[in-house]
C-alpha cells in the first residue's frame, strides 16, 4: 500500500510541476472564477463547449499542489465529455474525497483522478481538490458568481 500511495503522490506533484491545459482560452464560451476563501486557492477555467460537450478546457490560477493537480487531472479527464458525463464524474470524484479511508473506488471510471483517494483522510484538503470542480460546474452553467468551497 505504500508503494500505491508514493506513486500518488507523485502523479499529484507532477501535475503540480507540470498542470496540463494551463493557459487561458481566448475564445471561449464559458469562463468561470473559483476561490477557496480558507486557503487563498484562486483559479479561472475557460470552457469551449458545442451541443452540451466540453470540446476544449483549461485553466490558469494559484493554489496548493493538491488543488493545481486536482485542476489538471480535472481538466484531462473532462474534455471531450458531454456534461451529463462530466455531472456523473463530478460525483464519483466528491464520493471518493469526501468517503471513508479505504473505500472501494471505482477507477475504471475515475482513471487518474484515483490518485486523490488519500485527500479523504484530510477533510481540510477536501475543499482544495473540489474547488476545481466546483469551478467546473459554475462554467457549465454559466453562473457569472464566483465559485467558492464554502
Amino acid at each position: 500500500m505504500s508503494e500505491l500511495r508514493d506513486l500518488y503522490q507523485e502523479v499529484i506533484l507532477d501535475h503540480n510541476r507540470r498542470p496540463r491545459n494551463f493557459r487561458a482560452l481566448e475564445d471561449a464560451d464559458r469562463k468561470a472564477e473559483g476561490f477557496n476563501p480558507l486557503c487563498g486557492d484562486h483559479l479561472t477555467l475557460f470552457l469551449k463547449v458545442r451541443d452540451q460537450h466540453v470540446v476544449e478546457v483549461a485553466f490558469q490560477g494559484l493554489g496548493c499542489a493538491i488543488s493545481k493537480a486536482s485542476a489538471s487531472l480535472m481538466t484531462e479527464g473532462v474534455k471531450g465529455k458531454t456534461f451529463a458525463d462530466v455531472e456523473t464524474l463530478y460525483q464519483a470524484f466528491h464520493d471518493m474525497v469526501t468517503g471513508q479511508p479505504g473505500q472501494q473506488i471505482d477507477s475504471d471510471r475515475l482513471g487518474k483522478l484515483a490518485v486523490f483517494a488519500g485527500v479523504c483522510e484530510f477533510p481540510v484538503r477536501v475543499k482544495c481538490a473540489t474547488l476545481p470542480w466546483r469551478t467546473l460546474q459554475a462554467a457549465l452553467k454559466d453562473q457569472k458568481s464566483v465559485a467558492t468551497t464554502e
